[in-house]
């Protein structure tokens, strides 16, 4: 997204008062006709594809392994003589070491690519999660716990940017809402086996953790079978070239480490309040994802004394409308607006709150699917969001670390709403303690669910125009490259063409050109 600071550091008065003023027509649908999704998605080639699917599969993995704490928590408090808001830790330790690992391997994924940051995340999931199913005590396994959270965030950038940033502007929509939903995947994926392991084997919630360390093993060979993205290779190129014509030719490594570090100084410089803008979002959605997900296990066994047959099974529905949800309103936020469809979905999951911890019953498992269908909403058009609103230089480490410092502040969500369950005793059940967590998970999500409204409102958006020169572009390259035009010449041809236009003395802007424009440009 062109973004212009036209006082250096920050906007003008003029600018912030113009900007403040269009945020309701902002909300306007863009000028697009809708389209057949299927349509949408005959517009993706094989590569794509595979480029969508492994990056899906990670993400999906990735939520998988950090569930297996989640539906654990009262069988890990049992053996380890623990309270349940004891190892609810393991979650927040989690969330707290995941920026660690999203400044680190997104940092090393813009720069050096996609693939092996990828990979070096994955092959780090099996050890930590290994090990965490032979943790002897509590501190042992929170230990472990905090060194998978780095790894964990070290992932959902280069994840997200291997999935999207190849696909045709019209089916990011679509995608970025299936893709986001790999954490519901997973997430449903680890209630099955919660069912399937932990209550039929001998060695209990271990063998979880221990069936979780397999299937990595499988998407880095998918991962390595597969090149880096053609938008990445242009870039990379675009970068080298252009340091290659402003001074002496040094090694090609030289070249591409000092373009980058270049870039990656005037990317921040410039959009650095953007940056808080999106680390604050995401804190809201963060919290609307932990505060209504990682304690309502405990709610269902604990509270309303549900079996874990039962668990598993409103788990199960609830994350089937996630998944709808999140396809859905990712698919029509292309047509309609990716903050406006964000903003109506939390209208109707804030009103299905009550829904979703008040029944005593089965009856849950509708009120779930419904409330999830809209949680599952919200969150479905924010990988693409993320990545429109991400300066392309720094695509991998924007949406990486702006999603994990939303987590970082949103950690404790899990920790707070037990802890403050716990206040409000219930009466005992075959001797043992009960506690209200419904009443604390509805409090905690209306708050949630207002939080992120406000912030979306008043949030930046693509104009029409970029969007239109943002598909553009990514025709573009595959244009020429099914004409037989190399990814390295594409990406020096642009160099070349931007140094034409007397832009060579500024930073690349990656193969979407950023033109400078004020703050009324940006909707």
């Amino acid at each position: 997204m062109r973004n212009y600071m036209a006082a250096g550091w920050f906007y003008s008065p003029q600018q912030i008062g113009r900007y403040l003023a269009t945020r309701a027509t902002s909300l306007r649908p863009p000028k697009a006709k809708l389209r057949n999704p299927i349509r949408v998605l005959r517009d993706l080639n094989r590569h794509q594809w595979h480029m969508f699917a492994v990056g899906f599969l990670g993400w999906a993995w990735d939520s998988f392994d950090f569930c297996t704490v989640t539906l654990c928590i009262t069988e890990i408090a049992s053996e380890f003589n623990a309270t349940n808001s004891a190892v609810s830790w393991g979650i927040t330790v989690t969330l707290m070491l995941r920026p660690v690992g999203a400044l680190v391997f997104g940092g090393l994924s813009d720069r050096y690519g996609r693939k092996g940051a990828m990979i070096a995340s994955l092959f780090l999931f099996i050890v930590f999660e290994l090990a965490s199913g032979f943790a002897q005590s509590l501190p042992q396994f929170l230990g472990l716990r905090a060194l998978y959270g780095i790894a964990m965030g070290g992932l959902y950038g280069p994840a997200a940017a291997t999935a999207l940033e190849d696909l045709p502007y019209d089916a990011r929509g679509i995608l970025s809402g299936v893709y986001q939903n790999g954490y519901a995947v997973g997430f449903l994926l680890s209630a099955i086996f919660y069912r399937a392991l932990v209550p039929t084997t001998p060695y209990g919630w271990r063998s979880l953790f221990w069936f979780g360390s397999g299937p990595p093993v499988l998407i880095i060979a998918y991962r390595w079978w597969l090149p880096e993205t053609n938008s990445l290779q242009v870039m990379r190129a675009e970068r080298e070239s252009a340091m290659a014509q402003r001074q002496a030719p040094k090694s090609t490594a030289m070249n591409g480490t000092k373009a980058w570090l270049r870039d990656m100084r005037v990317s921040l410089k410039e959009n650095w309040v953007l940056f808080v803008y999106l680390v604050l979002l995401m804190t809201g959605f963060n919290s609307c994802s932990h505060g209504a997900g990682d304690i309502y296990a405990t709610f269902l066994k604990n509270q309303v004394g549900l079996g874990s047959t039962e668990v598993t099974a409103i788990t199960v529905v609830g994350q089937i409308g996630n998944i709808a949800g999140g396809v859905f309103t990712g698919y029509v936020s292309t047509f309609f607006g990716r903050r406006l469809s964000m903003m109506v979905c939390c209208i109707l999951g804030g009103a299905l709150t009550p829904a979703f911890v008040l029944p005593r019953s089965m009856d849950l498992a509708a009120s779930s699917f419904f409330f999830w269908f809209f949680n599952g909403g919200a969150w479905g058009p924010i990988p693409v969001y993320l990545s429109e609103l991400s300066p392309p230089v720094l695509r991998t480490t924007a949406i990486g670390l702006t999603y994990q410092l939303g987590n970082l502040a949103a950690s404790a969500a899990a920790t707070i709403e037990a802890t403050i369950g716990e206040r409000f005793p219930l009466p005992p059940k075959d001797g043992v303690k009960r506690y209200d967590y419904g009443r604390v998970i509805a409090l905690f999500m209306a708050a949630s669910w207002a939080y992120v409204f406000i912030f979306l409102f008043f949030g930046p958006e693509m104009s029409q125009e970029e969007r239109e020169e943002h598909g553009a572009e990514v025709d573009q390259i595959e244009r020429l490259r099914k004409e037989g035009v190399s990814l390295a010449e594409i990406g020096a041809e642009r160099a070349e063409r931007a140094k034409r236009a007397g832009l060579g003395d500024e930073s690349t802007r990656s193969i979407y050109l950023e033109k400078p424009t004020d703050i009324e440009r940006i909707e």
